[in-house]
């Protein structure tokens, strides 16, 4: 295998507002958030899982789904998820939840070989990190088309079920992987998960969610955006990647 090309030390994409650009020559592991930062909300795949978890929560709990939906979002903003507060609570065993929260159509997900090739010709390791599950990553990046260019996923599972923005999570994956934080880029669409790598001594990248998108995204996305956890901002993740790139050797 040839050997990666190392990565000037300029930087592309917007710096957020006072912070020094930091360039992405020193990075040789890069994280990308899996869910609307691989591919844009506009897609909406969280509607599907969204209902889903409603529809789990009513016939697990035996209530109505007003009752449900109302248990959902009371657990995700008490406990960080809606399956943290259901394994808390009610004691469930989290692979019957994601199994079913997570079997949902993905069609509107258009393959990009622009994103595959860009991601593809970064040096070093390339890893998916979500909130969500290995067979849900899976499942998105294999319609995208670019599932051969990561060299692992890591899930909520493998994180113990502490979920981002907790910097509990980004800690599992450290000692999972092994990467060094100082060496690392993290690609997120949602501002505050940022905090924990940029804490932990991560270059950050907030990839900007696009309109037209679910309003709920947007408001959720940007909260926290104008913080110097930020480091870079892009609208377009495959344009920043092929900006950080070398350019090709002339023929």
């Amino acid at each position: 295998m040839q050997t990666p090309t190392p990565l000037p030390a300029a930087t592309a994409g917007a710096p957020a507002r006072g912070i020094a650009p930091r360039g992405f020559a020193h990075v040789d592991s890069w994280i990308f958030d899996l869910d609307n930062t691989l591919y844009p909300p506009a897609c909406d795949l969280f509607a599907q899982v969204d209902e889903r978890m409603t529809a789990f929560i009513a016939r697990y709990l035996g209530v109505d789904p007003v009752e449900a939906r109302r248990i959902q979002k009371d657990f995700y903003i008490e406990h960080g998820t809606t399956l943290s507060g259901l394994m808390a609570v009610h004691g469930l065993e989290p692979k019957e939840f994601l199994d079913f929260v997570h079997d949902i159509d993905v069609s509107a997900v258009m393959a990009d070989a622009a994103l595959g090739e860009a991601i593809a010709r970064l040096p070093g390791r390339k890893i998916v990190f979500t909130n969500g599950s290995v067979a849900h990553a899976e499942n998105v990046v294999r319609q995208l088309g670019i599932d051969h260019v990561f060299d692992g996923i890591f899930d909520i599972v493998t994180a113990q079920y502490e979920p981002k923005p907790r910097r509990r999570a980004y800690e599992c994956l450290i000692e999972a992987t092994g990467i060094e934080p100082a060496r690392a880029a993290m690609f997120e669409d949602i501002a505050r998960n940022l905090e924990a790598p940029h804490a932990l001594g991560m270059t950050t990248v907030w990839v900007r969610p696009g309109l037209p998108g679910p309003e709920r995204h947007q408001q959720l996305s940007h909260e926290g955006a104008d913080g110097p956890h930020v480091h870079h901002v892009t609208d377009n993740l495959s344009d920043f990647l092929r900006g950080i790139l070398p350019s090709a050797p002339a023929e």
